[in-house]
Formats: C-alpha cells, structure tokens, sequence
C-alpha cells in the first residue's frame, strides 16, 4: 500500500475514538471502522499515519496491527480467542527449569520463583516446578483460575495480551506486566533469559541477535498498547 493521505487527525467517534486519513476513516483490514476505546490510542495509531512512509511498512505500526487484530480477529469470538491463550496456564515458561549448567539454572530460578511466588499470592494458586522440558500438569484450580482471568479481559486487551503471551511463553509474565508487578522492561528479562544466556555463552550470531531485537521490539509494542488502553 502506498500513502495517499496528508493529514491525520485522532477523532471522537461513536463508542470511542477513530482516526481519519484527510477525510476517510480509517478502516481495518476487514472493512470495518477502526475505533479504539481511548483518545491516547487513537493518538499513538495516528501518529504511526502520520510518519509513515511512501511505501508503508507494517512493522512500523505495532499500534495499528494490534488494533486491527482486536476488531478483525478477536471481538467476532472473544471468548474462543480467550480459551486459546489460556491454555499458557498449562505450561508456563517459569514452571520449567534447566538441569544445568548451574549459571543458566540459578538466573532463572532467580527471576522466575519471584515470579511464581507473586502469582501465588495473587490469585491463591500453586504450581508444579520442574527440571527439563517434558510436560508436567498444573493443578487444575491453578489452570482454572488462570483461564478465568484471561476471560475477563475485553477484546483490546487479549489482543495485547496475546504477543506478550506467544513471544515471551509465560502467561504470568504477561499477567504480572498489566497488573504493574513488573515493568515491561523486567517482563522481558524474565521471559528471554535463554535465549540471552545462550549468546552470552556461545558468543553473538547477527542472524539471532537480529531476532532477539525483532521480538523485543514486539513484546515491548505490546506493553505500550496496555499501557495506551489505561490511559
């Protein structure tokens, strides 16, 4: 798609705010009219039209993509959507740890039983810990209780949740990052441990290290568009 448009503006529109492209509003892949529930989201996806280039590049508008995701993709069956990313609750990052080496093991187990332990007073729930990656079942009120929360968040918010969940593989993380017991920047420590320890161990490869950023760059995205929904 190429840009068409010279003014953008964020606009009051009915159930929440719009954006127009001159004197179009802008609509979803769907067709449908991309209205958002707060002013300083509709703001930060104008922005993104406004600066955006001849030739437009998705990935320079995280905001727009995850607006879009959740009219398109998650408002028509919220509660399908739902069950899909609650089934995290069932192998969660933090529950499986590695045997070794010692350095790998006591990095997560530092940051991950915080982690567990925040989740446990939270929403009154154990977990099962284990070594390797062979699955263990978590209790099931543990699981439940877990499902329920996700259930409850409207479509804006399992759309953010969702990269934050599939990126970072820890449904808690993601939890504990809305609920400001952690910041986006300790969620993403947390969730990318491995992935860090390994290029510390086996030294920089530009392929990796050029993934690794992509995603942080998506996972953080993901953060701000929570942040934008309570703004």
């Amino acid at each position: 798609m190429k840009r068409f448009w010279k003014a953008v503006e964020a606009v009051a529109d009915e159930g929440g705010w719009g954006v127009r492209l001159d004197d179009r509003p802008l609509r979803t892949p769907g067709k449908a009219l991309l209205v958002v529930p707060t002013e300083a989201l509709a703001q930060s996806i104008a922005e993104e039209w406004a600066s955006a280039a001849e030739n437009l590049d998705p990935r320079a508008m995280p905001f727009t993509g995850l607006a879009n995701a959740a009219i398109d993709r998650v408002a028509p069956d919220r509660a399908a959507f739902a069950r899909s990313l609650a089934k995290y609750a069932e192998a969660d990052l933090a529950c499986y740890r590695a045997e070794g080496p010692q350095t790998l093991a006591e990095r997560q187990a530092g940051s991950w039983d915080r982690l567990l332990g925040w989740a446990r007073r939270r929403y009154d729930v154990d977990f099962v810990v284990t070594t390797g990656i062979v699955h263990v079942p978590q209790p099931a009120a543990t699981v439940d209780r877990l499902a329920y929360e996700v259930s409850a968040l409207d479509a804006f918010r399992l759309a953010g949740l969702s990269p934050l969940v599939t990126i970072g593989g820890s449904l808690l993380a993601a939890f504990a990052l809305i609920e400001g017991a952690l910041t986006a920047e300790q969620a993403w420590d947390a969730v990318s441990i491995d992935e860090r320890w390994q290029l510390e161990k086996w030294g920089e490869d530009a392929e990796a290290v050029a993934a690794l950023k992509l995603r942080r760059a998506d996972f953080f995205a993901a953060a701000r568009f929570l942040e934008l929904l309570d703004a």
